[in-house]
């Protein structure tokens, strides 16, 4: 009885911990859809392109802050690239026209990292020492657990007040409500797009590194499987608020890490299947998103 309290409360602490990344890229693909009315779907390989970073770092035997920060200056500089050649040039163009450019990107960027490190990816082993567990009442709570969900509400906490109590939190806001009359207004939307962007690549690459911890073999579909799971996530809670987005993002990733440990390994591979079927059933009863009241305002931050 009390080995299977264990392995339950096992089970949980790493569903909180996976819950938490998938709520941080949750929140990075909501803020730029709140601004843009995008759906990145290359926000996978950004997370991506982090995680090799940090695996160069650990080959090259750099310390692991340096290798941190690599990852964080890969990522976002991807991002300004991908913001300034592909998002502002196409802003005007109907939302199918950017929502096949990102899935360009993402394609070129994958095959791109394919062809550079190949097919056997690299590993990165400068944080494993964040996998060790530590235990709590009886319970053994991995160190990433700790700090994915530390981090999570730290950087949450940051962006809700920065979209609270700073100028370009407001011009983000008002942007999300009408993007058009916010530049009448004089809201200066390129600079309110790239900030937005820059903020999702931040979150992009925080997640690269929580997500190399837990998976330090990295590959051309590095978090391609995770970032569709968000995506089913964010629309799961609700696409055009950001808050419920993030607890969509953080309910399928702790349902994802809670089957993972609940069912056999062997059984390992059907997770996808029953979160996708409990996703279609939740929006067929409720299409506006879970975490979202009946007639609530969309389309804001």
């Amino acid at each position: 009885m009390l080995a299977a309290l264990s392995i339950n409360w096992q089970t949980i602490t790493d569903g909180v911990a996976l819950g938490a990344i998938y709520a941080l890229m949750a929140v990075g693909i909501g803020l730029v859809f709140g601004v843009l009315r995008l759906v990145n779907f290359a926000y996978g390989q950004l997370i991506m392109a982090g995680a090799f970073a940090l695996a160069l770092a650990s080959q090259w035997n750099w310390p692991v802050w340096a290798g941190i920060l690599l990852c964080f200056a890969v990522v976002l500089v991807l991002s300004l690239l991908m913001e300034r050649l592909v998002f502002r040039p196409l802003r005007t163009q109907p939302p199918a026209v950017m929502l096949v450019a990102t899935f360009a990107v993402a394609f070129l960027l994958q095959n791109i990292a394919l062809l550079w490190f190949g097919a056997l990816g690299k590993i990165a082993v400068s944080l494993a020492s964040l996998n060790r567990p530590v235990t709590i009442s009886g319970v053994d709570v991995r160190k990433i657990t700790i700090v994915a969900v530390a981090v999570t509400v730290v950087c949450l906490l940051a962006l809700v007040l920065l979209l609270e109590r700073t100028s370009i939190g407001l011009h983000m806001r008002a942007s999300s409500m009408d993007f058009s009359t916010a530049r009448l207004l004089g809201v200066r939307a390129n600079r309110v797009i790239a900030v937005a962007v820059l903020i999702s690549g931040f979150l992009a690459a925080t997640a690269a590194v929580l997500l190399t911890v837990q998976t330090p073999l990295v590959t051309s579909d590095f978090a391609l499987s995770d970032t569709i799971l968000v995506l089913a996530g964010v629309v799961l809670g609700g696409l055009n608020n950001l808050v419920p987005a993030t607890l969509g993002g953080f309910a399928i990733g702790f349902a994802s890490g809670l089957l993972g440990g609940a069912l056999p390994s062997n059984q390992s591979q059907y997770i996808p299947t029953f979160l996708f079927v409990a996703v279609i059933v939740v929006l067929l009863l409720r299409p506006s998103g879970l975490f979202t009241r009946s007639g609530q305002a969309v389309e804001r931050l």
